[in-house]
């Protein structure tokens, strides 16, 4: 997931730039928390961070103060559904390429749809944060089961149990993971099945190069 945003999106796209966010206040806190046991270490990696302007050291700039836009109600819950149906999709194909498959998650309407919408706005997509979480090339999301399946799709049952605001929200919903073998081509570029031929990127990576192109 982290791989794909950070060495397959445009150098200043948001997605990319959101994951090196992240990451920045993850290595903060990391670095925090084990300041007051490993104190030498930590004030060794502080003083390497790149994007650190000042040079007052770790214990001199304070201790952990994560922001509470971080906080924001039905994220965990939202990635926490989301790993669940990866987990039921990856156990279905044992041993095998995730990237060679395509998924569809079928949900009825109500919280859970409502949480996976927030991962991917649009209803197929290969580079929403629920497709990137579920590792496939490629994820559609509906609130109906499809009327053809292929014979050669595997079909996952499972549920999951909401809980917001303290518990003053909950609600088990159900879900149907499809996955079925891709029929599209391996990008040269991302590695991803989303090219419509092996010798040419997908539109994503077209798009990222034309892009850096006209930037130079």
């Amino acid at each position: 997931l982290l791989s794909c945003r950070l060495y397959c999106e445009e150098a200043k796209d948001p997605k990319r730039r959101s994951c090196q966010t992240v990451l920045a206040q993850a290595l903060d806190i990391v670095v925090r928390s084990f300041a007051p046991i490993l104190p030498h270490l930590a004030e060794e990696v502080f003083q390497y961070i790149p994007y650190k302007k000042d040079s007052e050291g770790v214990f001199r700039t304070g201790w952990i103060n994560a922001s509470s836009a971080w906080k924001k109600p039905g994220t965990e819950e939202a990635i926490e559904g989301a790993c669940a149906m990866r987990d039921s999709f990856l156990g279905s194909i044992s041993g095998k390429n995730a990237l060679e498959y395509e998924v569809i998650i079928v949900i009825e309407p109500g919280l859970l749809f409502e949480l996976m919408e927030a991962l991917q706005a649009e209803e197929t997509s290969s580079v929403s944060q629920l497709n990137e979480i579920m590792m496939a090339s490629q994820t559609t999301l509906l609130s109906e089961f499809p009327k053809e399946t292929p014979s050669d799709a595997n079909i996952i049952k499972g549920t999951f149990l909401i809980n917001l605001e303290g518990g003053d929200i909950c609600e088990q919903s159900s879900y149907k993971v499809i996955a079925r073998p891709i029929a599209k081509a391996k990008c040269p570029r991302c590695r991803r099945y989303t090219a419509e031929s092996s010798s040419t990127p997908c539109p994503r990576c077209l798009q990222v190069l034309a892009a850096g192109k006209g930037s130079t």
